[in-house]
C-alpha cells in the first residue's frame, strides 16, 4: 500500500493570494490620496479580498482551466471589489474623487490580471518544457469517448498529464481489470479516468472499492446514452466533461489553510494555558506510580499513509504489547491514576503538539497503530478513505460514541461511516460543534474510555 502520489503545488496559491493582496494594498499608495492609506482601510481590503476570492472560487484555477474563465473569475473579483471601495470612500471619505477610485481599480485590475495570467501561463511551459507539476494517469475502457481523452492527453502535454497506459477492456475484461490494478499498485499512478460506456456496475464497484482503498482519485467519462443524474463535480478538458466521483472540500487550498489556522492556534492555546502548567503535575504523578517515561509515543498512519509518532500521557506500565494489543475493559496493564487519565482523556492532551508539529488536526478520523491499521485495511471496504486527510485529536466517530476498544468487525465499519461523512462534509462550524460535543463527553466521562 503506497502514499497518494499526486504531485500537487500546495505552494502556488498561498503565493498568488499573497502577491495579489500585496499590489492591492501598495497601489493605494500611488493611486488614492494619503489618507485612504491607513489600517482600517488596507484591513477591510485584504479581508473582503480573501472573503470575496472564497466565495467566488476566484482561486479555483486548474490546468485544464479555459482563459475565458479565468478572465471572467477577475471581472467577478473586481466587480465586488470596486463597489467595497466606492463604499468605503462614500462612508469615510468624501473627498476622494470618484476619478482616483476607477484609476485605483483598473490598476489593480490590470497589475493582478497580468500576474495571475503570467503565472497560469508559466506552468504551462514548465510542464511542456521541463516535465514538472506533472500527473500520471491511466484510462479504462474504449471506444470514441477514450480515444477523445487519449488523443487530449498526447496532443497537450502543458496540461500536465503522463497517459502511462490505457487498458480498453475488449478482449477479457476480468483479466484486463486485475492486470490495471496490478499496473497501478507498482507505479505512481495518481488518477484513474473510467469510460462509463465500458464499465458495468459491477466493475464500477470494483473500482471504486480498489481506489478507495489504495487512495487513488477517480474520474468518469459519462455514459453517452445515459448522463448520470447525481450531484458530481464536472469539469471539461478542452470540449470533452470529466466527471470526479468524491468532492472533499479540503481538497480546496483555502479550506486546508482555513483549518490549518484554526487548528494551530486552537493547539497553541490548548498549550499555552493548559498544558504549561497541568504538564509537570500529571508527569509527578505518572512518576510516582510507575517507572518509565512521562509521555508515550506510538507510530501511526496520518495523511495520505505516512507514519508519524503520535504522543500520549503514559497511562500503562511499561510492556511489550503496546504496540500490538489494543487497551481493553479491566487491562491489567493499565496504572491506577491511568485509569482517570483516560476516564476523561487527559492522557490525549500531548497531541495538541502533533497538531502544531502538522501531523495531526484538532478534529479528524482517529488514527490507529500501524499493526491495527494494516489489518483493517485488508479486511473493512473504504477504511482508506479516512487517510485522505489529516488525522485528529477527537471526531465525528468519537463523538457518536465510536471509540475505545474495537470489539467487533460493526465497531470499526461504524467509526469508518462516519469518518467518510466528515472527510465529505466538512466545514469549520462543523469542527466547533463536534469539539464542543468532545468537552461535553470528557467532562461526564465516556463509558468506553479506558
Amino acid at each position: 500500500m503506497k502514499p497518494k502520489t499526486g504531485r500537487y503545488s500546495g505552494f502556488i496559491r498561498p503565493l498568488i493570494t499573497f502577491i495579489d493582496l500585496l499590489l492591492i494594498n501598495l497601489l493605494i499608495l500611488v493611486c488614492l490620496r494619503s489618507a485612504m492609506s491607513n489600517f482600517g482601510y488596507h484591513t477591510i481590503l485584504s479581508l473582503s479580498w480573501i472573503i470575496i476570492s472564497y466565495y467566488s472560487g476566484y482561486y479555483e484555477v486548474y490546468r485544464f482551466t479555459k482563459e475565458i474563465t479565468i478572465f471572467g473569475k477577475l471581472i467577478k473579483q473586481f466587480i465586488f471589489i470596486s463597489l467595497i471601495t466606492f463604499a468605503y470612500v462614500g462612508y469615510k471619505y468624501k473627498y476622494v474623487t470618484p476619478n482616483e477610485v476607477w484609476i485605483y481599480i483598473i490598476s489593480c485590475f490590470v497589475s493582478v490580471g497580468f500576474i495571475k495570467f503570467s503565472i497560469f501561463f508559466l506552468l504551462k511551459k514548465y510542464r511542456l518544457l521541463y516535465r514538472g507539476n506533472i500527473r500520471n494517469v491511466i484510462i479504462l475502457g474504449n471506444g470514441k469517448d477514450v480515444e477523445e481523452l487519449k488523443l487530449f492527453f498526447t496532443t497537450n502535454p502543458n496540461y500536465g498529464y503522463n497517459l502511462m497506459n490505457v487498458f480498453s477492456l475488449k478482449i477479457n475484461k476480468k483479466d484486463e481489470l486485475k492486470s490495471c490494478y496490478e499496473f497501478v499498485a507498482k507505479n505512481n499512478v495518481d488518477e484513474i479516468y473510467g469510460s462509463l460506456n465500458t464499465l458495468n456496475s459491477t466493475d464500477l464497484d470494483g473500482l471504486i472499492h480498489f481506489a478507495d482503498n489504495n487512495l487513488k482519485t477517480i474520474k468518469l467519462l459519462p455514459d453517452s446514452k445515459n448522463r448520470m443524474l447525481r450531484n458530481l463535480a464536472v469539469e471539461y478538458y478542452g470540449y470533452l466533461p470529466i466527471i470526479s466521483l468524491r468532492t472533499i472540500p479540503l481538497d480546496k487550498e483555502i479550506n486546508t489553510r482555513l483549518k490549518h489556522f484554526f487548528d494551530v492556534v486552537f493547539s497553541l492555546f490548548v498549550i499555552l494555558t493548559v498544558l504549561s502548567w497541568l504538564t509537570p503535575i500529571l508527569g509527578l504523578l505518572i512518576k510516582l506510580e510507575s517507572r518509565g517515561p512521562v509521555f508515550f509515543k506510538q507510530r501511526r498512519n496520518g495523511l495520505n499513509y505516512k507514519e508519524f509518532y503520535c504522543y500520549k500521557f503514559r497511562s500503562m506500565r511499561l510492556n511489550s504489547e503496546a504496540d500490538l494489543e489494543q487497551v481493553q475493559k479491566n487491562d491489567p496493564r493499565v496504572t491506577k491514576f491511568g485509569k482517570i487519565l483516560r476516564k476523561f482523556s487527559l492522557d490525549e492532551l500531548p497531541q495538541f503538539f502533533n497538531v502544531v508539529l502538522g501531523d495531526m488536526s484538532v478534529v479528524g478520523p482517529r488514527p490507529h497503530m500501524v499493526s491495527h491499521t494494516e489489518m483493517y485495511a485488508k479486511s473493512v471496504d473504504k477504511f482508506m478513505v479516512r487517510h485522505f486527510i489529516k488525522p485528529g485529536i477527537t471526531g465525528l466517530a468519537q463523538i457518536n460514541g465510536c471509540r475505545g476498544e474495537v470489539e467487533n468487525e460493526k465497531d470499526i465499519v461504524n467509526r469508518v461511516k462516519f469518518d467518510i461523512f466528515y472527510i465529505e462534509n466538512w466545514s469549520i462550524l462543523l469542527d466547533l460543534r463536534i469539539i464542543y460535543k468532545t468537552v461535553i463527553n470528557v467532562i461526564s466521562g465516556e463509558e468506553k474510555a479506558y
